[in-house]
């Protein structure tokens, strides 16, 4: 049996390659060795070799068993996360349901029962195609649950909401659990709902924790005070100590998404920014090069 050539050196990246990083990479291969545009021998064999690289190292969970155990952690047998017997990245499953819905997360379901694939952002592997190089449905494939997009802001997102749609001139009210990120589909009847989520000026998010800049005065970072700071239930009175630091991160528990994966909500993270005056009076000028002295 050939050995299995190491999934860093497929990509063509380092061991600590950030995600950004492995699905660049990622894209670029799949790209280059799609079956529809290489027609050259082993190109098949190529892109499936691709697909199962990216899909270890793109979960942090897969990769962590990886860099520890190398391709023995997924051989048949290797428990939950290994590969089966198809050959291609299994067990992880990325779907759950909640009453009449199933919630899904941009994977692609091929080659048996229970074995799914996450393309990098690409639905399906043979969007990779279809998105760059504007083609027909590659291997005859002509059948394709139909998808419908919408677009939500941060707030519906991350508290959850009830959306209706138009679907064939029928409406039809579209649950969105709270903690759907952007790109997720959900499966509703016979069709999807791609969530398409607007940028928000207060939060940024990073799965389900939430990060805030908020700007203080510069009295209050060297004398310290209480500040109050926006978060997606409410707001918080913050103590802020004497002799803070502009970029100090301060940390919310509790105070994040809620996590569609487990139980519990993320964290909430305050990035303080110092709010540095533009005039000063002479008497202001003085007092700062008495305090520096």
């Amino acid at each position: 049996m050939a050995t299995k050539r190491d999934y860093y050196d497929i990509l063509g990246v380092s061991r600590n390659a950030s995600k950004e990083e492995l699905k660049k990479a990622y894209r670029k291969l799949a790209l280059e060795w799609h079956p529809d545009r290489n027609k050259t021998k082993g190109a098949g064999e190529r892109f499936k070799e691709i697909n199962e690289a990216y899909e270890v190292l793109s979960d942090s969970k897969k990769k962590a068993t990886y860099d520890k155990f190398g391709h023995a952690a997924f051989g048949p047998g290797a428990g939950p996360g290994g590969f089966g017997a198809y050959g291609f990245p299994g067990g992880f499953t990325r779907t759950y349901k909640k009453g009449p819905f199933t919630y899904t997360y941009t994977t692609y379901s091929t080659g048996g029962p229970g074995i799914e694939f996450d393309f990098g952002g690409f639905s399906d592997p043979f969007e990779i195609f279809e998105q760059f190089f504007g083609g027909g449905r590659p291997f005859g494939r002509t059948s394709r649950i139909p998808r419908y997009g919408i677009t939500l802001s941060f707030m519906e997102v991350a508290k959850g909401c009830e959306k209706e749609i138009m679907v064939n001139g029928k409406k039809w009210k579209v649950k969105i659990p709270a903690g759907v990120d952007d790109g997720s589909r959900i499966r509703f009847g016979d069709f999807y709902v791609t969530i398409d989520v607007k940028p928000d000026e207060t939060f940024q998010r990073d799965g389900p924790d939430i990060f805030v800049n908020h700007q203080i005065p510069l009295k209050m970072a060297i004398l310290g005070g209480t500040t109050e700071v926006p978060t997606i239930d409410d707001k918080v009175k913050l103590k802020i100590r004497s002799g803070t630091q502009p970029g100090t991160m301060i940390r919310l528990r509790g105070r994040g998404i809620k996590k569609l994966r487990g139980f519990g909500r993320g964290d909430q993270y305050i990035r303080l920014q110092v709010k540095i005056p533009e005039k000063l009076t002479r008497e202001q000028k003085e007092a700062l090069k008495k305090l520096e002295e």
